[in-house]
């Protein structure tokens, strides 16, 4: 079992007629504020503002506005109410187009109420509630085995640097780039935690810093452009980010910066994971160029935070990701194992296995 852990990031209260209760992760760290929504609006705002975020959290919330967006409509038509999801998904995917894992649990659902087009509307809905829980608890899983399979990699006395948050609080439990952070804390060893601050929103340091160190794990915060000395200083052994989508040659998109860290890595001789679940693969895309770039505001740039930092007039770039090619990457840790090298047969092997887990998750 891992240790100390933040609160889960989101998970569903009460019946068909419960509520989505999610952290808002844009109050953190001042303020640790759950939110209760109860229909597809609240939680299509949610996704698009960041108040959940995260690939696999992100997948739960669309899978769980999926049900608030259907469960109140009336209809004895198993095909109607079918209709009625698909309407709902496509409203739901509008949201943030990088994160395949909203697009995968979207499908999920449509899948299973449309293989029960002969069943009652309201079974369909109650077992619409079902598959998302089962998408929070299969996330909650597969974390935790990420964590596992990639523990070892950290060694005694070693510094690990990450970039954005891809911990506890982007997924349902544990994190990715985090889980083997969270393992091998667990199982004693002392380590250090370098935490990009993730410029323009700052998750590494209002997220990745909450979350570790209220786990009571070591974690040092420093802004993005101070990580090339701190590699040449020695202080980094190991990096571990996280992703939102990769594409079937292990091209990477994760948040904006990361494929800066990675030149850096490749420059200073340092070893350059990748953690994700299966679900993150996009298998139909062959590589990193086809992945849609999702695009933000201009003012969390200018207006960081509500402060007018730059003159109002000046144009923004504002890619809310970028691109880290595969041959940057030293390996990808997944609930199966990991893959290394990264080469899109290696890929297609390794999400072709069975789930194995290993001896501590059994039973």
């Amino acid at each position: 079992m891992i240790g100390k852990l933040p609160p889960r990031t989101i998970e569903w209260v009460g019946g068909l007629d419960g509520v989505a209760r999610l952290i808002d992760q844009t109050r953190l760290p001042e303020e640790l504020l759950f939110l209760d929504l109860s229909d597809v609006e609240s939680m299509w705002e949610a996704i698009k503002s960041l108040r959940v975020r995260g690939a696999p959290a992100i997948g739960i919330a669309a899978a769980m506005g999926a049900v608030l967006g259907v469960r109140s409509y009336e209809t004895s038509d198993a095909h109607a109410l079918g209709d009625k999801l698909s309407e709902v998904c496509d409203y739901l995917a509008l949201s943030r187009p990088t994160a395949v894992n909203l697009t995968w649990a979207l499908d999920r659902m449509k899948r299973l109420a449309h293989g029960m087009v002969e069943s009652p509307p309201d079974l369909i809905k109650s077992s619409l509630l079902e598959e998302a829980k089962r998408i929070r608890d299969e996330d909650a899983d597969m974390c935790r085995a990420i964590g596992e399979h990639g523990q070892h990699l950290i060694q005694q006395d070693s510094g690990i640097l990450t970039h954005c948050n891809a911990g506890s609080l982007a997924t349902s439990e544990y994190g990715t780039a985090l889980a083997p952070v969270y393992v091998a804390h667990e199982q004693g060893r002392s380590f250090r935690v370098f935490a990009d601050e993730t410029r323009p929103l700052l998750q590494g340091a209002r997220l990745t810093a909450w979350e570790l160190s209220q786990a009571g794990i070591n974690v040092t915060l420093l802004c993005d452009n101070m990580a090339a000395s701190l590699m040449r200083e020695g202080k980094v052994d190991l990096v571990i980010t996280g992703a939102d989508r990769i594409a079937a040659n292990g091209d990477v998109a994760n948040k904006i910066g990361t494929y800066g860290v990675a030149l850096l890595a490749q420059a200073h001789k340092i070893p350059f994971y990748v953690a994700a679940p299966s679900t993150t693969f996009d298998l139909s895309i062959p590589d990193g160029s086809r992945i849609p770039i999702e695009h933000r505001d201009p003012d969390e740039v200018r207006r960081g935070f509500g402060r007018l930092t730059a003159p109002e007039d000046v144009p923004c770039y504002t890619p809310a990701f970028d691109i880290t090619p595969s041959r940057l990457i030293t390996g990808l840790i997944t609930e199966k194992g990991l893959i290394e090298p990264v080469r899109e047969s290696e890929i297609r092997d390794a999400l072709d296995r069975r789930l194995t887990c290993p001896d501590s998750l059994e039973g």
